[in-house]
């Protein structure tokens, strides 16, 4: 992008016609505490597009990058190797500029690709339909408790305290003016199984909940056996809604859809999509059959044409710039769809086979980690079912931890005070996950550095 700053007539021209007085004027609905009181630090006030250019690359380069050091951050983005033929072939010219079905009988290609990204996501989270795709994992998760209420008439929804808190802050933001009520259980750092017990969630169900929400693996890295919380839900009529951040889990554990889910929703970014700085990601959504009506987002299908020529075609798309807007069941303007073609191209690379290779490796990983570290003294591994990520319960506050192992070139992983502000038990809380991108010289350096910062 050129540099190209605006003259001050071209400032008051633009005033002009919008009608605002001066540019602090456009800012009035942004607490004075959240905005600057004068220019930003370290920063010339003028200089010529090449100094910019290189004083703004030396801020970049103080940053710790996930590919330069040992990387153990997780909790709902993974590190994982993404093969360059996945980004070879999202850029062709058929893929990249044929991006969006609004014309679903010109888009055939970008269709079939829907098409079998549906079939794999479907398969994957053991559901019967999936739709193209959703924003990212937070906002399809609130999407399917919007959902669970249309389908149940009622309008409590119960959230276990194993859901990452940055997805519940999501749902509470898009229900903050309507009449759903979110109660959400206390996390706890509960030795064996961190987050909740499902027996506290099974005794909060009443005959006015909508939904169960839960995550597995949960934000502490803990996975459980949702069938009796699912068994629960359907004797009350109520739904169990699973969340999954990780999906290369499910290469592994029993999926959502077999433990008896009626809605799964997840970010699909660990397949196919890179870090990228929190985004664009990829959120997936899958239900059974006979709940597809509710289902939000677009829904590709196949079929013949008047020749008896396979084709796609949009099946459902119940967004209100489809249909009228009091009967739309979503908002949602458009699906994530290059990064869902990633997703697809990556798993057709894996196929089942390596997909579960991949999944056993980063188990193994983590598990051969999560056992050094549990040696380090006053070191407690708090979470013992477990895919790739893991809770450490340290000896003191983790947050400082995480600072004094980047200042030694580790990025060690997230401390659950960070992300769960407030909450006095989990201050001493260290989540870390282990992908196939890390080696056996990440894990010297990570536990040395422990040790020496906890000496």
């Amino acid at each position: 992008m050129r540099y190209l700053p605006l003259t001050q007539p071209d400032r008051e021209a633009m005033l002009a016609v919008i009608g605002a007085p001066d540019i602090d004027a456009l800012f009035a609905d942004v607490p004075a505490s959240a905005r600057l009181d004068g220019p930003i630090a370290g920063l010339p006030m003028h200089a010529s597009e090449m100094l910019v250019e290189r004083d703004l690359s030396a801020m970049a380069n103080r940053n710790l990058t996930a590919g330069a050091v040992p990387f153990f951050v997780g909790c709902g983005a993974y590190k994982h190797h993404v093969p360059a033929t996945v980004d070879h072939i999202i850029q062709r010219g058929e893929f990249l500029t044929a991006y969006t079905p609004y014309q679903p009988e010109i888009a055939q290609g970008t269709l079939q690709v829907l098409f079998e990204f549906q079939t794999q996501v479907a398969r994957l989270l053991g559901m019967d339909v999936a739709n193209a795709s959703m924003y990212d994992g937070s906002t399809a998760m609130t999407e399917a408790v919007f959902m669970a209420r249309r389908v149940t008439r009622r309008s409590k929804a119960i959230v276990s305290g194993g859901v990452h808190p940055h997805y519940v802050a999501v749902l509470n933001t898009l229900t903050r003016f309507t009449d759903d009520e979110i109660i959400t259980a206390t996390p706890e750092l509960t030795p064996g199984k961190p987050g909740d017990d499902l027996d506290q969630l099974i005794a909060g169900i009443d005959a006015t909940t909508s939904c169960v929400v839960v995550q597995n693996p949960n934000i502490f890295g803990h996975v459980a056996d949702l069938t009796p919380l699912a068994d629960a839900c359907h004797a009350a009529g109520a739904l169990l809604i699973v969340v999954i951040t990780e999906v290369v889990a499910l290469g592994a554990i029993k999926s959502p859809g077999e433990m008896g889910a009626d809605i799964v929703v997840g970010e699909g970014q660990s397949i196919g999509n890179g870090l990228n700085f929190g985004g664009p990601y990829l959120g997936l959504f899958a239900t059974r059959d006979k709940l597809v009506r509710q289902m939000p987002g677009r829904l590709c299908g196949e079929t013949v044409d008047a020749d008896g020529k396979r084709g796609f075609v949009l099946t459902l798309s119940t967004r209100e710039q489809h249909i009228r807007r009091e009967k739309a069941t979503s908002n949602i303007c458009t699906n994530s769809g290059l990064c869902a073609l990633a997703f697809s191209v990556h798993m057709t690379l894996l196929g089942e086979k390596g997909l579960r290779h991949l999944a056993a490796l980063n188990h193994a990983r983590a598990v051969q980690l999560a056992e050094r570290l549990a040696l380090i003294p006053g070191v407690e591994l708090v979470t013992t079912s477990f895919f790739n990520e893991f809770t450490l319960k340290l000896p003191v506050e983790a947050r400082p931890v995480i600072r004094k192992l980047a200042e030694r070139q580790v990025l060690g992983g997230v401390s659950l005070g960070r992300i769960f502000p407030g909450v006095a038990a989990l201050e001493n809380g260290l989540v870390v996950a282990v992908t196939e991108t890390a080696t056996d010289a990440d894990f010297d350096a990570f536990e040395d550095a422990l040790d020496e910062v906890l000496a």
